[in-house]
């Protein structure tokens, strides 16, 4: 996995602080894009479940039927985080992965969030839209400085 979308926001809160808000809240802050739709009814409520290092990142949808996102695959609270991203679309061997850096810059926390791996998905994929790998990485950039908008209104 080699393509990254990397979007960098300073919060104002500690790294620890960011870290929960990230993994705690993330039912509340998430808001689901048009063009990176879970599903087609929307996102769900995501939250991970467990919350640690042998928990995954899941979406539980008004019907009651959950989909597991992907695997927990870093969990350093105020440091890292790090999380497989498959869409129920991928086949068995697509999938992306999310890491999130929360950097103490002085009084604030510089939250990054690399989101890599979509050169592995062909560009006729549903979920690329027939994009461009530059044009999808751009977009899915302006939505996660979105989702990190959020969540620091949230904080």
């Amino acid at each position: 996995m080699s393509a990254a979308v990397i979007v960098a926001l300073r919060v104002a809160a500690t790294p620890q602080a960011a870290f929960t808000a990230f993994t705690r809240d993330i039912g509340i802050w998430w808001q689901s894009h048009p063009l990176f739709q879970l599903s087609r009814r929307g996102d769900g409520t995501l939250r991970f479940d467990p919350a640690g290092p042998d928990g995954r990142l899941v979406t539980r949808f008004d019907d009651g039927r959950e989909w597991e996102i992907g695997p927990v695959r870093h969990w350093l609270p105020g440091e890292r985080l790090a999380f497989g991203w498959r869409l129920p679309s991928f086949r068995g061997d697509q999938a992306t992965e999310v890491d999130v850096h929360f950097e103490a810059v002085g009084a604030e926390t510089r939250v990054t969030v690399e989101h890599r791996g979509w050169d592995s998905i062909p560009q006729n994929h549903v979920a690329r839209h027939g994009f461009e790998l530059m044009l999808l990485q751009r977009r899915l950039g302006e939505h996660w400085r979105g989702l990190l908008k959020a969540m620091a209104a949230r904080m």
